[in-house]
């Protein structure tokens, strides 16, 4: 484990490792018609683009406030 391990949730790695996991639990409570604004094409662009934060987020150094 890392060090601060207690400090992981401040982490904008684990920030946006925690969104990849709600979003498409959030995506089936949504109205439909709140679901028509994003093309089906979009996405998995929108999700990798999430996940492409998370590992920026991770070799982002991060100062001890963040």
């Amino acid at each position: 484990m890392v060090k601060d391990a207690k400090r992981a949730w401040r982490w904008h790695s684990t920030q946006a490792l925690a969104a990849l996991a709600v979003v498409p639990i959030v995506w089936m409570e949504l109205p439909e018609d709140l679901k028509a604004y994003i093309p089906d094409e979009w996405r998995p662009w929108i999700m990798a683009a999430v996940a492409v934060g998370g590992i920026v987020g991770r070799l982002r150094a991060q100062s001890d406030e963040a």
